[in-house]
């Protein structure tokens, strides 16, 4: 797989209600979930970004804002599709710190041998929209959507040209449901924290 032919964006933005605080920057073993984040998916592509706000972020990695502001995951989307010089795109979610450079890179390789629209990971029976590589053909079906103000991803995924990876498929590779874990809540990152010791401060 040629790194160069792919260019990989971290979601950082959002409002982390649930946490309480930025999740971007909440330690775990030593490092920050962007830190984790940033490091996981530079093993895929050599030019990666942020999703977020510039005046937070722009000291990990070039930082790209929402077009459509305070509009979720999408919005974060249409930003790197909008942006990006390469067909397809790997996009991660910030508070997902098991996924490994072995399973994106995983993903980047089924997506660019399908010439998929949008290449996901099925989890517990539900697509994975923010583990997935997208191809520019999504960004006008981003636009649109969040025009009218329909903001969920997956229910936007086209019915030709989306290829879902199964847990069966991931699993004969080792890629386990536990890799896909993400942190919403205090009670995730302190079982996050149990399960990588180190230091968290």
């Amino acid at each position: 797989m040629n790194a160069k032919g792919i260019t990989g964006f971290v979601l950082a933005g959002g409002k982390s209600t649930r946490m309480g605080q930025d999740k971007a920057r909440l330690p775990l073993a030593g490092r920050t979930l962007l830190d984790r984040a940033l490091e996981a998916v530079r093993g895929v592509s050599d030019e990666v970004f942020v999703l977020g706000s510039p005046g937070l972020y722009e000291a990990y990695a070039p930082t790209i804002a929402d077009v459509f502001a305070g509009c979720g995951p999408l919005s974060g989307i249409h930003a790197a599709l909008k942006r990006t010089t390469t067909e397809f795109n790997l996009i991660i979610a910030v508070d997902t710190p098991f996924l490994t450079p072995a399973l994106l890179r995983y993903l980047v390789e089924r997506a660019l041998a399908a010439h998929a629209v949008i290449t996901a990971p099925v989890v517990n029976g539900y697509p994975q929209p923010l583990c997935g590589v997208y191809s520019r053909a999504f960004l006008p079906i981003a636009e649109r959507a969040l025009g009218s103000g329909a903001f969920k991803v997956a229910p936007l995924f086209p019915a030709e040209g989306t290829l879902l990876i199964s847990e069966t498929e991931l699993s004969q590779f080792a890629f386990t449901a536990e890799m896909f874990e993400n942190l919403n809540t205090p009670e995730d990152l302190e079982r996050a924290r149990r399960r990588q010791p180190g230091r968290n401060q």
